[in-house]
């Protein structure tokens, strides 16, 4: 059992996110993973905010997290999204602990000592991550055996511990879905580099991970439940509320990011069909910039409205998933919307590198394909105001 050090202080953050910043050309450029950031932000004690202090950590909130989170991604998103795959698990993990959950436990000392957890949830074919799989789970005398494919697997250069789940059929009556954290030094897994040159968010190194008949021990297995929604216990709902609420203030906050940099392009345009000369003088582009502020302050406040009455404990009961999705959904809308006019209103200079906006708006258009994407969003939303099973079969019909 890894060996609970004090938690470093959270400091020089502000100095830290400038550096981010800076580095941010660079890793884009070079499909770089942002190891000089994560390296700042682990000694800084980043990576530590969620675990609780009675473990070694910090032991703030989902509000107080997302906050840092909003923070980082200001500077430097794809850092923030890559970093939000650790602090998703663990902050599930602290959540469930103090409600005396004592079966991750060993996840949170994990990482009070430095061990990095990273997610491989994603796979071809499956749109219903989590809660059913592509992936094989074949159990064995001392645990399982995985085989599959998983996909986006941001950390991929650093994580200790790969969080997987899997579908085991040998009961086809009774399917399951396994959930395990596969440690780096286990056998028969290959890191395969996809993540070149994709649209954006490159620093995460999102790359995918073929396992072929990986062996995890049984002390790595964290649950096994029933396939499908009615198998999301309190851990497995609690991901989605952290990752959620993680994605969506870094995107929220890459579109902040995009909004102030559009403002402050725009002060310096001229336009010889003016009077005033000045492009801050256009009709247009004042409406349309009014209109995005708008976006910006509706999607705040519903962020911090959720972070805050579920960190506060208000208990909604089944209502809080549909509270994450409807959420996440919204602020990838508006992310969608804000980036679009902002390259409206820079115009041509906005597709260069040199605008600062270029790479801002390709890591922003990665934002609705994270989990639950807008049919999985919608679907779930209607169906839960209507009644109607998230597990009955046929799914439509």
């Amino acid at each position: 059992m890894a060996v609970i050090t004090q938690p470093r202080t959270l400091e020089n953050l502000q100095e830290i996110y400038e550096k981010c910043a800076q580095r941010a050309p660079q890793y884009d450029r070079e499909n770089k993973f942002f190891h000089e950031d994560f390296e700042d932000l682990r000694e800084a004690g980043y990576l530590l905010m969620p675990v609780p202090e009675e473990l070694g950590g910090f032991g703030m909130s989902l509000a107080e997290v997302a906050q840092k989170q909003r923070e980082l991604a200001y500077y430097a998103a794809p850092t923030a999204l890559g970093v939000n795959m650790h602090l998703y698990w663990i902050g599930s993990a602290a959540d469930n602990w103090r409600r005396g959950d004592t079966s991750v436990e060993w996840l949170l000392r994990e990482a009070a000592a430095g061990k990095v957890f990273a997610a491989g949830h994603a796979e071809s074919g499956n749109d219903l991550p989590v809660v059913w799989s592509t992936t094989k789970a074949e159990k064995v005398e001392g645990g399982y055996k995985f085989t599959g494919r998983k996909s986006f697997g941001s950390l991929s250069p650093v994580w200790s511990y790969l969080g997987i789940h899997a579908l085991d059929d040998s009961d086809p009556e009774n399917p399951k879905i396994v959930h395990a954290f596969m440690p780096r030094e286990s056998s028969g897994y290959e890191i395969k580099q996809t993540w070149d040159n994709v649209l954006g968010m490159r620093a995460t190194r999102s790359d995918d991970t073929i396992l072929n008949g990986v062996f995890v021990p049984d002390q790595y297995i964290l649950r096994v439940v029933p396939a499908g929604f009615k198998g999301m216990d309190g851990y497995i709902a609690g991901l989605f509320f952290w990752f959620l609420t993680g994605i969506s203030n870094v995107y929220y906050s890459l579109s902040r990011r995009v909004f102030d940099l559009t403002v402050e392009k725009i002060k310096t345009k001229s336009s010889i069909a003016l009077t005033k000369k000045s492009m801050v003088h256009h009709a247009g582009v004042q409406m349309d910039i009014g209109e995005l502020f708008m976006e910006l302050e509706g999607v705040e406040a519903q962020l911090n409205f959720i972070a805050n009455q579920y960190s506060s404990g208000v208990d909604y009961g089944p209502a809080w998933p549909l509270k994450f999705i409807a959420m996440k959904g919204r602020v990838m809308e508006a992310n969608w919307k804000i980036v679009d006019k902002a390259l409206d209103i820079s115009g041509g200079f906005g597709i260069f590198p040199s605008s600062g906006l270029e790479r801002l708006i390709r890591d922003a258009r990665l934002g609705r394909i994270h989990p639950t994407n807008s049919y999985l969003s919608k679907e779930l939303l209607g169906k839960a105001n209507l009644g109607v099973d998230f597990d009955t079969q046929p799914r439509w019909g």
